[in-house]
């Protein structure tokens, strides 16, 4: 389909667009007018990661064709948790911890979005705002008849859970009526038109336009975006070391930059379209290179992900820190630093002091495996005891460096 307005035509050209509810209404829509778009994200931890940066790409896109975005932090849907891709109940948090991780998330939203009072100035908004107030009887009559449960039990989230006969708490399964209520209350209140998320999302979706149509009347559209893999069929934002977080406390900037660096081949395209702002002209003359030049355009393609969403500072120093650890040989000042104390540490204790391991059993395996190193020799022997006099480097395959100092 051709689009005429400037959002889809966008969206469409970054590879944002899984499916629309309505794409010609909605085109029509932003074509004439500015939408109010929204995104939920539930506050289960200080940081969101990487998994989600393309929903917070989502609504930049909304911002850079003109439109305003919606954050909707799920102050009150936290509380319940969302089974969407879940194979357990999450553990429940108290209003404190969801306000403090609220609070914290706020930061990365901060670099990629204008939040202000104008017309397509972001806002963030909190739906504890509302569902903290709803009385269960009147929940009960004004919003239960419009749900049936013959069709919630179709729901991937409810079904998989059910197929595989894992429990799913009635807490839970109230989760999908209460974003659909979200939806409802962001058209009332905002006068929010338009919900997006990933492709997992497309069945809650589908409740908040039903639910919004049938009890007031108002059109509203849905769009979800491609469920997002790399090419080795690894779910985005989730490593052998872990999440890769977004908040700078949650982790280096060097191990942000290092995951793009790192990225497979053929994912450089995708990544620089999704991610990046640079122009689609440059981006498909960096997804043409091939061979050992690829990596350049992995490099830029770091360098942009980490502007945009550590700064400046951040992606110049990690990439001289790449620089100095490969290709001089020396260590770079943003490596992860270990200080440790005179008498000297055991090879085991310094990989998962350093962050490299997460047990003592994964480090005994990363040597068993050879990746473990300590200035660029490999360890052998699990019982080794380093004497750190000097900077000594410490290393788990050829990509992650460490530094072990004296205290």
């Amino acid at each position: 389909m051709t689009y005429n307005s400037t959002l889809l035509r966008l969206l469409d050209e970054r590879g944002y667009i899984h499916q629309l509810t309505d794409a010609e209404g909605l085109d029509a829509l932003a074509a004439n007018q500015v939408v109010p778009g929204y995104i939920g994200f539930d506050a289960t931890a200080p940081s969101l990661h990487v998994g989600s940066l393309v929903q917070i790409m989502l609504l930049r896109r909304l911002q850079q064709a003109g439109h305003k975005p919606i954050v909707l932090m799920g102050g009150g849907t936290t509380k319940v948790g969302d089974p969407s891709g879940k194979d357990e109940s999450r553990k429940l948090l108290t209003s404190e911890t969801i306000d403090a991780n609220i609070a914290s998330i706020r930061k990365v939203f901060e670099r990629l979005l204008t939040f202000g009072d104008g017309p397509t100035d972001a806002v963030m908004i909190n739906n504890d705002d509302w569902l903290a107030k709803l009385g269960y009887v009147d929940l009960l009559r004004e919003v239960g008849p419009h749900f049936t449960i013959n069709r919630m039990l179709t729901f991937d989230s409810v079904k998989l859970r059910l197929d595989r006969e894992q429990p799913l708490t009635f807490l839970e399964f109230n989760y999908m009526i209460l974003q659909a209520y979200d939806f409802r209350e962001l058209a009332l209140q905002h006068g929010c038109r338009l919900q997006m998320g990933g492709s997992d999302q497309w069945g809650n979706i589908v409740n908040g336009i039903e639910l919004t149509r049938r009890m007031n009347g108002i059109e509203v559209f849905g769009a979800t975006t491609p469920l997002l893999t790399t090419a080795d069929g690894a779910k985005m934002g989730k490593t052998a070391a872990g999440a890769v977080w977004l908040n700078e406390d949650a982790l280096p900037a060097y191990d942000f930059w290092q995951y793009w660096r790192n990225c497979d081949d053929r994912d450089v395209g995708k990544f620089l379209r999704l991610f990046t702002d640079l122009p689609l002209e440059e981006i498909a003359r960096l997804e043409t290179l091939e061979g050992s030049d690829i990596n350049a355009a992995k490099i830029v393609l770091a360098n942009e992900v980490t502007r945009l969403c550590r700064g400046d500072e951040a992606a110049s120093t990690a990439e001289a820190t790449a620089a100095a650890t490969f290709a001089g040989g020396g260590l770079g000042a943003d490596l992860p630093v270990l200080a440790v104390a005179a008498g000297g540490i055991g090879i085991i204790d310094a990989l998962v002091g350093i962050g490299f391991a997460a047990s003592k059993g994964e480090a005994k395996r990363l040597i068993a495996g050879g990746g473990a190193r300590i200035d660029g020799a490999a360890v052998t022997n699990e019982a080794l005891h380093i004497t750190v006099e000097n900077e000594t480097r410490i290393s788990s395959g050829k990509k992650k460096h460490g530094i072990l100092r004296p205290a």
